[in-house]
């Protein structure tokens, strides 16, 4: 009997040890969980932006695109990929993008499930590998931006992705329109894995937004529509598909996968019964209701175009618009810091002080990126429900690029990626010309995989936003006094930089002209770098006690 008795303590002990354990591991585990959470409750799935500019919208001739990678999950490096020959038989392994299992003191980030291959083609163009491949050096530039179609579209038997998608079209095409064929192409033959994406597509002459959406469960293909933004016009992408009546007779304008009709038809979306078909309502309706998409293409159209009046709350705008004045790259990089500064919806309007005059201020702890919790805290509501406004400039953008492109120009001068990293309301652009054979160290370094690290570019652009939103009302001007000047000078520079290049091309010194502008680039981006650790260090000292 005693031995049952002491045999039954046992076990209750263990019972008790375990019971703690468990307790404990969960309470170890729940900073983790949080950290997952938040990092998707941030994004609340609306994570790009994408601005596009014919060339006689454009003050030189220029043709842009753009966009802002705001997952805050992707890798946050950029990387030159080099032309290359390849032998025959050589593949190409095609991977499915997929949110890493969470590890504590880690970062979120993104892991590439391989899914097959695809035949490589027998020479590939250099590109710029960003987490979403961004440009060539025959100036074909493509921006992205998710949104979200039916769910009944997602297929999960293709071999593509959208990652993968702008890789091929980068590594094969020399021009937009070619892209897009190429991308009908190998769509069709080896499928979609992905949900909806809009990716815009620019060359020297022209930019195009090509949409896609999955073809069903269990179906390979796709189903895409393109359309030609007027070369005197802009547009954007802001989560939403935009594109609506399709007029595939202009082959100037449009394309489209030879089942855009036939699967709207199967599925009972649409029939010719029911009139116009417009690609937004058949494929992707939820998209148009979503008023932190929606706020966006205003606010974008409303900065070119002011006198066209638009109401912020429509629910569909036109595909493009003719700007008021010409676009510049300038122009660009002032439209992506914009966070409703001056509008209704600008979400520091409730945060008011009385200053030393009397007057009714905003606060300069206000800050226009607030987390979840601060908007909580602050009972601030918006477009995007209880996230507030979905601005085009916010705290979980990894990079930003502005793309441009030029027929003027030869091939080794002509593209330019002009790239900002983190939260482009206190970053800088910086000039990466295509032709470049290589990258400043610390923007080929991930600071995804390296955690807080000064050997990661993005760190001293993420220690410098993150610092600044603490007290925006007084550290935005510290941070304008390091940039303004700087990027000014880049602006100024490129004029003079390019000149000297083409005097090298017309020698006939081709690859001189390529390590000159090489140079440049990684100069810049060394001092730009050096400049943002050197001015979260001068915030935190000098507003020390104030954050």
């Amino acid at each position: 009997m005693n031995y049952f008795i002491t045999f039954a303590k046992i076990l209750i002990t263990m019972k008790k040890l375990f019971t703690t354990l468990f307790v404990l591991g969960f309470g170890f585990l729940t900073p983790l969980l949080a950290q997952t959470e938040n990092t998707d409750q941030e994004t609340g799935n609306l994570e790009c932006t994408s601005i596009t500019v014919g060339s006689k919208a454009s003050a030189d001739g220029s043709v842009y695109t753009s966009h802002t990678d705001d997952s805050h999950r992707t890798r946050t490096n950029i990387l030159v990929i080099p032309a290359q020959d390849h032998p025959a038989g050589a593949v190409v392994k095609m991977y499915k993008r997929q949110s890493a299992k969470e590890v504590y003191g880690k970062m979120s980030h993104y892991e590439n499930i391989e899914l097959g291959s695809i035949p490589q083609v027998a020479h590939t163009y250099k590109y710029f590998s960003t987490a979403y491949p961004c440009m060539n050096e025959k100036q074909v530039a493509i921006g992205e931006s998710t949104f979200s179609p039916r769910p009944e579209l997602q297929s999960d038997s293709g071999l593509i992705d959208c990652q993968r998608l702008c890789q091929l079209m980068l590594e094969r095409a020399s021009s937009a329109r070619e892209a897009i064929k190429i991308a009908g192409e190998l769509l069709k033959k080896y499928g979609w894995i992905d949900g909806g994406e809009a990716l815009t597509i620019a060359d020297k002459k022209e930019v195009w937004h090509l949409e896609i959406v999955g073809p069903g469960k269990g179906k390979m293909g796709a189903v895409w529509v393109a359309q030609r933004v007027p070369d005197d016009h802009v547009a954007v992408n802001a989560n939403a598909s935009t594109i609506r009546e399709i007029d595939l007779k202009n082959k100037d304008f449009f394309m489209a996968s030879d089942n855009v009709y036939t699967v709207a038809e199967e599925n009972g979306w649409w029939n010719k019964s029911k009139g116009t078909f417009s690609f937004a309502y058949v494929y992707a309706p939820e998209s148009r209701t979503m008023l932190a998409c929606r706020r966006r293409e205003w606010r974008v159209f409303d900065l070119v175009a002011p006198s066209l009046k638009l109401d912020p709350n429509s629910e569909n705008y036109p595909f493009s618009v003719k700007p008021d004045t010409l676009i510049t790259t300038q122009k660009m990089m002032s439209i992506f810091r914009d966070y409703y500064e001056g509008t209704e919806y600008d979400m520091r309007k409730t945060l008011t002080v009385t200053d030393k005059d009397g007057k009714t201020i905003i606060s300069p702890l206000a800050n226009p990126f607030m987390k979840s919790d601060e908007l909580k805290l602050h009972k601030i509501n918006g477009g995007w429900h209880w996230r507030g406004e979905r601005s085009i400039a916010v705290h979980f953008t990894v990079y930003g690029t502005i793309l441009q492109c030029r027929a003027f120009l030869p091939d080794e001068v002509g593209p330019v990626c002009w790239f900002a990293l983190d939260n482009v309301a206190s970053s800088i652009y910086v000039p990466f010309y295509a032709s470049i054979t290589d990258l400043p160290e610390t923007y080929k370094t991930d600071g995804r995989a390296t955690g807080f690290s000064n050997k990661a570019a993005w760190w001293a652009f993420n220690r410098l936003g993150t610092i600044a939103a603490q007290r925006w009302g007084d550290m935005k001007p510290v941070i304008d006094q390091a940039w303004i000047p700087m990027e000014t000078e880049f602006l100024t520079n490129q004029k003079s930089v390019e000149n000297q290049t083409l005097q090298l091309l017309n020698e006939g010194k081709r690859e001189d002209a390529i390590q000159f502008l090489t140079k440049y680039s990684i100069d810049c981006g060394n001092r730009a770098v050096s400049k943002a650790w050197e001015t979260g260090d001068l915030i935190w000292t000098t507003f020390d006690g104030r954050w």
